[in-house]
């Protein structure tokens, strides 16, 4: 019994040297189950410290420069533990802060004792290499939005998602707010048409957005309206409220009844649009781009009295578009420049007109327990007149600012990795 006893012992010795061999390597490695992403953690092979930064080698040959400063301020202990908010106040070191010692601990991490302060810092290398500023700064920006034309209109079930599959699962939900965030467009399908009934899908991603205009608002046919919207007349693609500073994000018409004759839905990407003026017509995309306009709201009810100014389109920090502002209805008489009078007019005139294109915009009929939700600040959204004496028409609509949308996105996704 001696012989098989001692293979055994060998069996389970190379099995733990191999478990525990498979479990280390484990560690560097990063799966990300939202796309095929798997590669292996850097570590730092060589540090060189410089005037004004500290210069890191990476076992991969990337090169990293870590700003004094901005280690400093990066310190780990720097953020409370529970809020995770920055309590240390890099106002209080002096600009000629700088690692007195510096090296790599044998837990792998970058340990700095500072100039001033008696005080050592302690850097994952992780953690460095996910928030490096130079390496980062040399990818490429890759946009989330899928920019969309009137071929949509052949594929209009991609957009769709059934009301249960949103409320039963975050599956549902994160599908709807991909589609929300990319196409900046979906349409819930089968939803409850009971009076304020959309509060319950909306409660899954956040709290709405309140305006004066109540939360939901009621877009009926009604007597001396105080916006287009309350009446029978047709409505240009347009944006809702762009006479805010910061106009809300997201709009979710919730159709109860829909037996008028007429009252179509239309929708445009106006990013797309906006994008096929940047390569077919430079000088008015930069117009647009380059030169505010003016939009005020004259409703008679209110005591408030509310304007701003905006260029029809802006970018963002990476040169991707961020918002269109767009609204006939609401625009008030223009007062810039005299020699851009006519080229605002005249880039205005193009844009607008594209922007009803049937080669970009979408048309559909909403039906009783949709919901029609779409990006405000880049999706426009119009219908075509209806007679409300051949039937009823009633939606009713909420607001959601486009942070709630996107930050309950990336908290979802991140929980299921």
């Amino acid at each position: 019994w001696i012989w098989p006893k001692y293979f055994v012992t060998i069996i389970y010795l190379n099995f733990c040297h191999i478990f525990n061999n498979f479990s280390r390597r484990l560690k560097y490695l990063q799966i990300n189950l939202f796309g095929i992403n798997i590669g292996i953690m850097r570590q730092i092979s060589k540090l060189e410290k410089n005037s004004t930064y500290l210069k890191i080698f990476w076992d991969d040959g990337e090169e990293s420069k870590f700003n004094f400063m901005w280690l400093r301020d990066n310190c780990p202990t720097a953020h409370d533990k529970d809020s995770n908010h920055r309590m240390f106040n890099i106002l209080n070191v002096s600009k000629n802060i700088n690692p007195k010692k510096y090296n790599i601990n044998e837990n792998g991490k970058l340990e700095i004792e500072w100039s001033e302060g008696n005080h050592t810092s302690y850097y994952d290398a992780k953690w460095l290499r996910d928030n490096c500023y130079t390496i980062n700064n040399k990818k490429k920006y890759v946009s989330p939005y899928e920019l969309w034309d009137s071929s949509l209109q052949k594929n209009i079930q991609n957009i769709s998602i059934e009301y249960d599959e949103i409320m039963s699962s975050d599956e549902g939900l994160i599908k709807w707010l991909e589609l929300l965030h990319h196409k900046g467009i979906a349409i819930v399908k089968k939803s409850p048409t009971e009076k304020e009934s959309g509060f319950k899908i909306l409660n899954r991603i956040s709290h709405t957005r309140e305006t004066f205009f109540k939360t939901p608002f009621e877009v009926i046919n009604i007597p001396k309206p105080n916006n287009s919207a309350y009446t029978a007349h047709a409505l240009r693609n347009h944006m809702d409220l762009p006479w805010f500073e910061n106009p809300p994000g997201y709009q979710f018409l919730h159709c109860l009844i829909n037996s008028a004759k007429g009252g179509d839905s239309s929708a445009v990407d106006a990013f797309a649009v906006a994008e096929y003026l940047k390569k077919n017509d430079k000088e008015t995309f930069d117009t647009l781009l380059k030169v505010p306009l003016k939009f005020r709201d004259k409703d008679y009810t209110q005591k408030s009295h509310r304007g701003f100014y905006a260029p029809a389109l802006s970018l963002t920090k990476d040169g991707d578009y961020h918002d269109v502002r767009f609204s006939v209805a609401t625009m008030d008489t223009l007062d810039c420049h005299p020699d851009l009078m006519e080229k605002v007019y005249k880039s205005h005139h193009i844009f607008g007109n594209l922007l009803h294109d049937d080669r970009f915009q979408i048309k559909f009929r909403l039906q009783p327990g949709d919901i029609y939700s779409f990006n405000n600040r880049r999706v426009l959204h119009g219908r075509t007149e209806f007679d409300p004496n051949s039937g009823h028409r009633h939606l009713q609509g909420y607001y959601i600012d486009r942070d709630e949308i996107i930050g309950r996105l990336e908290y979802l996704k991140k929980n299921k990795l």
